[in-house]
């Protein structure tokens, strides 16, 4: 009972603060980004208005106008009056341009009333205006000129309703001034088709601020897109009786967007989908939201505030359940699996009432479940003495022995710090993972046993060596020697470790590839130097890791396997240390190699036990003859010795090619250096 009253208050308690955190704004950074993450997901179920297109003014454009109309930027805005002119033949529903004319055009007054009289003739034009701030006086708007302004069906405001981030993740309905009131430049095409601002407000989700929540495509691509050079070049062809490039049906009927689109020339704005995201797209989209009848939707306050309170009973389940099993291995495959399958609940529900057209809490459920799981956590340590055992039992899978008794034997080291020290770092990636992983993705299930499976033989061998896992990134492994425990032989270690892995996967290959339908096999590389080692992120989310230039330098020796056919390699660092401790594993000298991000070469090695020596001995004392002539400059002479042993070493094979490479383009200065192609 009082362990059910206990949970009660935590369940309130967290998330009452949840809650204040969320409507207190201090949450609002992590949740717009979990929004933006949501959009860019959601977008690829959204699928754009066919009844929406635009016309761009790209580079391609001005050259053709420059070239055929003898026209230099500004275009005259007769042009302009062109296309406003093929709209009307095409009966499109509406043009609306998202330009600013608040200059008279550099051509002549006659040249703004050419493109006046084209749009009061089309009568279904709608033009921009702009406003410093959402509170500015009628004094401060900026209209199009005079010719301009009178021909326009609807002015329509470029006002925008950006985050405080400033993103724009919503648009406005209208922009009020002291005596008047004009539709944004997304719904001033309804308007010019009879609808009033009132009943749009009235027909749609609206938000804050009289805002809406918007919908995003994947990218203005979805649309259909026209050049504005071949809208005019159609225009002039219809006039003349030769066939349209674009015929005029191709826009009847449509709601048409004019805006620039060549480098310097358009508005840049941050949405949701992209950093750089043409300001006409928040326009379209807000238009197409309307057509589509699919803006977002919040779900109701007090929804989101139960939401935040389902999230806070999961984490209490997640310690219950845990604190329900007898064995360590149970706790910890309990407490790993109950935080993810809630972790996993309170995500994939949010993003799918996102794809439904539903924005629901994401960061303060996610909040109110760590907070609730953390907190039963610490008040079972302080009034049941469990910590201790939990600890173990969660992350022995994960940490060295000697990392977890560091964390229970001192709970101060849990801040952030780091200190430097000589480490041997060690990276692993799967070849062909991706291949591997699309194979599998009606069957996540069965891709999710065989990346645990070999992520389990390849751990248990690390940490038996005494090495800590830094992190998982899918099927690559990242890991580390000699911290937190001091370990001198940590190179030759992490050798030992590197080909023992290699060795178990070779046990392995043919179970997972009945598993997988492929051929498995995994990149390693090794490299030793000093790195910041320690815990390090934030205040209260933080990994004990490893940062520094030898760290990058073992992460692209992983991938240089990739440009030699090999798939164990080492420095030079790592191979003298590992000698110097012991070690009694052979060494192939591989090459020179300026890695991608360093300007000195690096010299790397291809470490091998006694038997897989002896087996390629002749093969490696002729790749080492060949090598030495390709360091010379003998580029002839090496491809000579390599191709003798191509076909059965793929090392030689790659430098066979190297040299065919090189002496066909001759390099001016030669060191011998072997220059890395990609990461």
């Amino acid at each position: 009972m009082k362990k059910y009253i206990r949970s009660f208050f935590v369940v309130i308690g967290v998330s009452l603060a949840a809650v204040l955190l969320h409507f207190s704004g201090i949450l609002s950074f992590l949740e717009n980004k979990t929004f933006d993450s949501r959009t860019k997901f959601a977008a690829s179920y959204c699928y754009p208005s066919q009844d929406i297109c635009f016309i761009t003014v790209d580079q391609e454009s001005i050259n053709w106008a420059r070239r055929e109309m003898g026209w230099g930027w500004p275009w005259p805005r007769k042009a302009l009056g062109d296309v406003v002119n093929y709209m009307n033949i095409s009966n499109a529903e509406s043009i609306a341009f998202d330009v600013l004319f608040t200059e008279p055009s550099v051509y002549g007054d006659d040249d703004d009333e050419a493109f006046g009289k084209a749009c009061a003739d089309y009568g279904r034009v709608v033009h921009a205006m702009y406003a410093d701030d959402a509170s500015s006086s009628s004094d401060d708007l900026i209209f199009p000129v005079d010719p301009i302004r009178r021909s326009a069906g609807v002015i329509g405001s470029t006002v925008s309703a950006k985050d405080g981030d400033d993103v724009q993740r919503r648009a406005r309905i209208s922009f009020i001034s002291d005596d008047a009131e004009y539709p944004s430049l997304g719904v001033a095409p309804l308007v010019i088709s009879g609808m009033t601002i009132d009943e749009i407000r009235q027909s749609y989700p609206v938000e804050k601020e009289d805002t809406l929540l918007l919908r995003y495509r994947k990218n203005l691509g979805v649309y259909n897109p026209y050049r504005a050079s071949d809208v005019l070049q159609s225009y002039y062809d219809y006039i003349e009786g030769r066939e349209p490039l674009i015929p005029p049906e191709s826009f009847e009927g449509a709601y048409v967007y004019y805006a620039y689109y060549a480098p310097g020339l358009f508005d840049i704005c941050s949405s949701p989908i992209s950093q750089v995201y043409p300001g006409c797209g928040v326009h379209v989209t807000e238009l197409d939201n309307f057509l589509s009848n699919d803006f977002m939707r919040t779900v109701p306050t007090p929804l989101s505030v139960a939401w935040i309170v389902f999230a806070s009973v999961l984490g209490i389940l997640a310690i219950s359940f845990t604190e329900a099993r007898r064995s360590s291995l149970g706790n910890a495959l309990s407490a790993v699996g109950t935080v993810a399958f809630g972790l996993a609940i309170i995500t994939a529900g949010s993003f799918a009432l996102f794809v439904m057209g539903w924005y629901i809490l994401l960061v303060a459920p996610l909040a109110a479940f760590a907070f609730s799981f953390l907190l039963q956590l610490a008040l079972t340590y302080m009034l049941e003495g469990r910590q201790k055992r939990f600890i173990k039992a969660a992350f022995s899978q994960y940490l060295s022995p000697a990392v977890i008794d560091q964390l229970i034997s001192n709970p101060d080291s849990l801040r952030l710090g780091g200190e430097e020290r000589e480490i041997s770092i060690f990276f692993s990636d799967v070849q062909g993972f991706t291949s591997i992983s699309e194979g599998l993705a009606k069957n996540p299930t069965k891709l999710t046993e065989v990346l645990n499976l070999y992520l389990s033989e390849m751990s248990s061998i690390i940490l038996k060596s005494g090495g800590t896992i830094d992190k998982y990134e899918g099927d690559a492994i990242i890991a580390f020697w000699n911290a937190p425990a001091d370990q001198e032989d940590h190179a030759a270690r992490i050798l030992g470790a590197a080909l023992e892995c290699q060795k178990r996967l070779d046990e392995l290959r043919s179970e997972l590839k009945k598993m997988t339908g492929k051929d498995f096999y995994q990149r390693i590389g090794m490299n030793t130097g000093h790195a910041v080692v320690g815990n390090m992120g934030s205040s209260n989310r933080f990994d004990y890791t490893m940062l520094g230039d030898s760290v990058n330098l073992a992460s692209r020796l992983e991938g240089l396997n990739k440009q030699f056919g090999t798939y164990t390699m080492c420095s030079k660092a790592t191979m003298e240390s590992a000698l110097a401790h012991g070690c009694k594993l052979h060494f192939r000298e591989i090459a020179r190699v300026a890695v991608v991000g360093k300007k000195e070469a690096v010299t790397v090695y291809e470490p091998m036990p006694d038997e897989v020596y002896a087996a390629r001995k002749e093969l490696i004392e002729s790749f080492d003859k060949g090598r030495k002539l390709f360091y010379e400059g003998d580029f002839a002479g090496a491809k000579a010795v390599f191709d003798l042993t191509k076909e059965s070493d793929p090392p030689a094979s790659f430098y066979s090619d190297k040299c065919a490479e090189l002496m066909a383009n001759p390099p001016s200065e030669w060191q011998g250096v072997w220059k890395a192609s990609s990461k």
